[in-house]
């Protein structure tokens, strides 16, 4: 049941007491969200063309480093100057605006169910609960490096929620051995939620397995898996102007399958990048059009989409800060850049807090504002993130995502027709001084105006008292652990079910995969 349902469930039971006949139901969607809020700009237009002028600079006369052989011919071929003793690579700006010009500008990316899909393209709004965490906390078990449990709850808790979109990397389940972890995830993806899914690049044979499990499950032949993007991966560079092997190949991969990548540099200014906002996103600009180059070289009209997760250090301990003001005007010059090229594009929120507490809310919900007011196309690490991604919350995914269901009540926007308005059905009704809640307006909508929380209180204080005076941190110990009882999962095929068991026993008895680097 997502949040939305939920609440239109509470109101139903109410009405059923009060009223005869059924009750209004209230409708949002959640699924396919458009940015409604005004952009904004951190720079002016002539200096982001300076910053995009300076990039196709750095990756002309500067280079890139490329460890992968293979990536390295590709861009030969291409046109780049090839350095194989240094492994530099130096691309032409002629061979890059080529590449920006194959690059799609609208991505349709197809869910295991049809009312899933999403489109990648500026002006859309897509969230993705917090990722790639090695350890989960949440108040009752405290904070434990990432298993096959905190994986499968997770993926349950995301799932639940319409307002996240993508599946993310979530966290990690260390008891799976690396070389079998891939099975274990993607048959997850498969068989518990229908959402768009995510694959690791973790070197070719690996991500060939995956496509082809998602390739069965989903019942497609060849070509009709990469005639549309079925899944998608992230692709971080090692900043700064470096491109590592299993990234390279991931690129490739995914570029030669028609399916999504990602390309987000992680850059921290003053750390692996300049201390400046302005020189911090040049470089991240820089090392995404080398990336998007490799993909384009490799197939024409590859989808991909443009990316940067770029805050500060704290220049005390070096410790990554996020939710920053820096990291705030990083967004807004990143939205900048991806508009200058047109792409879809991806940021991110987060939080550097220990625990779920005021600093990550703030933190948290500073960044993703960075991000809207960005027009960022898919904000990650929008729920669930803590201590500056080393681990995930089950809490703090609950009264995050209270906040985007908020957000997307404003992605539908307000109406003022005659209905709304009321005068015949509200204000002529009401006498000075008098009250609206007998109006006809008021009693037609009361079950669906408003949104309904899930995890707020907004009883005063005497009924919270007399609830037994839960913090929100204790209340959504309390919502998670209701999803989590309820088995909400969609309807799967049995028979594709027993077949991609039998892909994962058969590879599996044959070594699985190792990762590559």
């Amino acid at each position: 049941m997502t949040l939305e349902n939920e609440g239109n469930t509470r109101g139903r039971r109410r009405t059923r007491k009060t009223a005869a006949g059924a009750a209004p139901q209230r409708n949002v969607n959640y699924r396919q969200l458009k940015n409604p809020f005004p952009l904004m700009e951190v720079f002016p237009e002539h200096q982001i063309a300076d910053m995009h002028e300076t990039a196709l600079k750095m990756l002309e006369e500067l280079g890139m480093k490329v460890l992968l052989p293979e990536a390295r011919r590709i861009y030969a071929k291409g046109g780049a100057r090839v350095d194989e003793d240094s492994q530099m690579v130096y691309i032409g700006r002629d061979i890059i605006e080529a590449a920006l010009a194959t690059a799609p500008r609208s991505i349709i990316c197809r869910a295991g169910a049809r009312e899933r899909d999403i489109t990648l393209e500026l002006g859309s709004l897509v969230f993705q609960a917090g990722a790639g965490a090695p350890n989960a906390t949440d108040l009752e078990r405290g904070r434990r490096p990432g298993s096959a449990q905190d994986y499968l709850e997770y993926l349950q808790l995301t799932h639940h929620f319409d307002v996240f979109h993508m599946i993310s990397p979530q966290v990690e389940p260390q008891d799976v051995p690396m070389h079998l972890r891939h099975y274990f995830t993607t048959e997850a993806q498969m068989t518990r939620t229908d959402k768009f899914p995510f694959i690791f690049s973790r070197g070719t044979p690996q991500v060939m397995d995956c496509f082809e499990m998602i390739r069965d499950f989903r019942g497609l032949s060849d070509a009709e898996f990469r005639s549309e993007p079925r899944c998608y991966t992230i692709i971080n560079t090692n900043s700064p102007r470096t491109l590592d092997i299993p990234m390279a190949q991931g690129l490739i991969d995914f570029a030669r399958h028609s399916q999504v990548s990602i390309i987000t540099p992680f850059t921290l200014m003053g750390a692996m990048a300049p201390i400046t906002v302005a020189g911090a996103i040049t470089l991240s600009h820089a090392e995404v059009l080398a990336a998007l180059t490799l993909t384009q070289l490799t197939n024409p009209g590859a989808p991909v989409c443009y990316g940067t997760f770029t805050s500060n250090v704290d220049m005390k301990s070096g410790a990554p800060a996020f939710g920053t003001p820096s990291h705030f005007q990083a967004s807004l010059a990143a939205g900048q850049l991806a508009r200058h090229l047109g792409l879809p594009w991806r940021s991110a929120a987060g939080s550097a807090s220990n625990c779920n507490d005021v600093q990550a809310a703030n933190e948290n919900q500073m960044g993703l504002w960075g991000c809207l007011m960005a027009g960022a196309t898919v904000i990650i690490h929008s729920a669930g993130w803590l201590e500056g991604g080393l681990s995930v919350s089950y809490e703090k995914l609950i009264t995050d995502a209270e906040v985007l269901n908020m957000i997307a009540e404003l992605c539908a926007g307000a109406q003022a027709g005659t209905d709304e308005i009321g005068y015949g059905t509200a204000i002529k009704e009401v006498e000075p001084s008098g009250h609206f809640f007998a109006t006809p307006q008021t009693m037609a909508r009361y079950n669906t105006e408003f949104y309904e929380p899930v995890v707020h209180d907004y009883a005063n204080f005497g009924t919270w008292s007399e609830r037994g005076a839960l913090d929100a941190n204790q209340r959504a110990t309390r919502v998670w652990k209701d999803i989590l009882a309820h088995d909400n999962r969609p309807k799967t095929d049995d028979t594709r079910v027993e077949a991609l068991k039998s892909f994962i026993a058969k590879r599996t008895a044959q070594g699985g995969a190792p990762p590559e680097s």
